[in-house]
């Protein structure tokens, strides 16, 4: 039996990538550029001649409208799409929509790179009572309080993708079904992390670029083989 295909797309650029600014779960749209990014895999995933039986995406729309250039391309937006919070981008507390590099030197280069790209370290909360708090949106409404960060790290990110995973996303895989998921930029370390069982010591490493196409291969007891980005083919 061949091996078992997984394609995992970050959104392309979006407007607060390109203005440098913390993201996490406020809701941007993609940049001009991402919105190219995003027609470009979709073409390249059709030079590969890719099928999909069922894709996943994040509540932020700049996951879905990245999902959906995709599937245009690809001739495929009848499949069935799943968005779940769960695929969120990691929030980052009150660092949500400030700059990056001031934030750089305010606090130092190796806070900032903690916060950023550490498995364990989590940026300042947000507060209860700010009107950005996603308990504020509608999105949301269906979730309890306690489901709603103030802020994560990216192991707490890594607990809600993970249950995702396991309980809706591998079995289709194990059926055969051909999933893609197109997501965050931590959202996706956090995924990569546990199929790849990257150790807590060097995700510090791994950074996922925007709109590039990454391949999982898996035999058919789920058991992970190689992985490769479809450009570097």
């Amino acid at each position: 039996m061949s091996n078992t295909k997984l394609v995992l797309l970050r959104h392309g650029q979006s407007e607060w990538n390109k203005k440098n600014l913390f993201t996490g779960w406020r809701d941007i749209k993609l940049s001009k550029e991402g919105k190219i990014e995003a027609i470009q895999a979709g073409k390249m995933l059709n030079n590969f001649n890719f099928k999909f039986d069922y894709a996943y995406t994040s509540v932020l729309k700049r996951a879905i409208y990245t999902l959906w250039f995709v599937l245009k391309e690809l001739n495929q937006l009848w499949i069935p799409v799943k968005k779940t919070w769960r695929l969120n981008e990691r929030h980052y507390g009150s660092l949500q929509g400030m700059n990056k590099k001031q934030i750089l030197k305010k606090f130092g280069k190796e806070q900032v790179q903690k916060w950023r790209r550490s498995f364990t370290t989590q940026p300042p909360l947000l507060s209860i009572d700010d009107p950005k708090w996603e308990r504020f949106d509608s999105k949301y409404a269906k979730l309890d309080d306690y489901q709603l960060p103030l802020s994560e790290s990216l192991s707490t990110t890594l607990k809600r993708v993970i249950y995702i995973w396991k309980n809706d996303i591998s079995p289709k895989i194990i059926n055969g079904e051909r999933i893609l998921i197109v997501a965050h930029g931590n959202s996706l370390r956090a995924l990569v992390k546990y199929i790849e069982n990257i150790n807590d010591k060097d995700i510090v490493n791994l950074n996922i670029p925007t709109g590039s196409p990454i391949i999982f291969e898996f035999n058919n007891q789920l058991k992970f083989q190689k992985k490769y980005y479809l450009n570097d083919i």
